[in-house]
């Protein structure tokens, strides 16, 4: 298959690893911050073909995972709403919240939906007009484009029912946020489906404020092995700066289309991420022009504290302070059929992969 099998070759693959272990000498340490980036890392076995020199931590980019305790909790409580509908994709479901899950309550009687798209969401509302339907959005700057649109349908359409609860997430303000905490980062590996969508320039400040790395990866064990090689090379020449190695899809300038709709219908917030606190401008709110699609606007509920599950560490996994390993509860009371903590959800967590794919 065109795009795939030609970054799986393994004379290609092997070709990098030579020349990485010929090249690098200084002991780095990179991250990777897309779920689907460990997933590949792992999924191809990618650490045994890297010199012992160069260390990989897993980042906060799987978007289930880092949605916060308190996100979900709420979801949970506008779906014991009387007539409520929620729509959700299908990880979300699974999340413990902090007395059950969407999953659970959905085997209590709640009209609880796994949808594939947001359009499935708007269909759904329009062919029940008197109840309210509530599409929790999460995801990057990848996925909150079509949650954008779908809102601008509704008004369009006039579809009254139709409320997004926002947990949508921008990137480059929580890889500051782990180099600003002390974090030991040399470089990152960019996500390539985010870069896709908002181009290169965003990834800028790293470079020339914090003099990290970043190249922006295609998600073939070749283009993570190049991606790694081409930071490798930044590192040892002491020039860090942006690069794209997924340039059949990565273009410095973005998706102009995708970037208008997200300015139209978003604006900026100060977000909570799992395990990360509160960061500055690293999430997005409805603008007031769209606030008649805005579920916390015009649903405005309170809910308790959240408890957060005890013993899990998934916190600190996000911060690539720990290993899943490390934590006493992983493969144990906590697994991909009955996880404990959000990481252990998703095919795109942390915990999740390294259970998958453990030796």
């Amino acid at each position: 298959m065109q795009y795939i099998d030609e970054y799986r070759t393994k004379t290609l693959i092997l070709s990098i690893s030579e020349e990485l272990k010929k090249r690098s000498k200084k002991e780095i340490t990179l991250m990777e911050v897309c779920g689907g980036h460990t997933m590949a890392i792992h999924r191809f076995g990618l650490h045994a073909l890297l010199p012992s020199n160069i260390h990989l931590l897993s980042g906060p980019g799987c978007p289930v995972c880092v949605s916060s305790q308190h996100f979900i909790d709420t979801a949970i409580a506008y779906s014991q709403l009387p007539d409520a509908i929620i729509t959700t994709y299908g990880d979300l479901i699974r999340v413990p919240g902090s007395t059950g899950s969407l999953e659970k309550e959905k085997a209590n009687g709640r009209d609880i939906r796994i949808i594939y798209s947001v359009l499935d969401a708007l269909e759904i509302a329009k062919n029940n007009p008197e109840r309210p339907l509530f599409f929790p959005g999460i995801g990057f700057e990848t996925t909150a484009p079509a949650t954008a649109a779908a809102i601008m349908e509704a008004k369009k359409e006039k579809i009254a029912n139709f409320f997004v609860l926002s947990a949508h997430k921008v990137m480059p303000p929580v890889m500051e946020a782990l180099v600003k905490e002390g974090v030991k980062i040399d470089g990152f590996i960019a996500p390539g489906h985010v870069s896709a969508i908002t181009g290169t320039e965003i990834y800028h400040d790293l470079a020339t404020i914090y003099g990290l790395g970043v190249v922006v990866a295609g998600f073939e064990p070749a283009d993570m092995m190049q991606a790694i090689l081409m930071l490798v090379v930044q590192l040892e020449e002491e020039t860090p700066k942006v690069e794209i190695q997924y340039k059949r899809i990565v273009h410095p300038e973005g998706n102009r289309i995708a970037r208008e709709l997200l300015s139209k219908v978003f604006e900026l917030k100060d977000d909570n991420w799992r395990g990360l606190g509160i960061i500055r401008n690293s999430g997005l709110k409805i603008r007031e022009d769209y606030s008649d699609f805005d579920a916390e606007k015009r649903y405005p509920i309170t809910i308790p504290e959240p408890n957060e599950p005890k013993g899990c560490i998934c916190g600190s996994i996000l911060k690539g302070l720990k290993s899943p390993g490390q934590c006493p509860l992983f493969g144990k009371t906590c697994t991909p059929s009955d996880p404990v903590g959000a990481c252990m959800v998703s095919g795109e967590g942390t915990c999740a992969t390294y259970y998958k794919y453990r030796s």
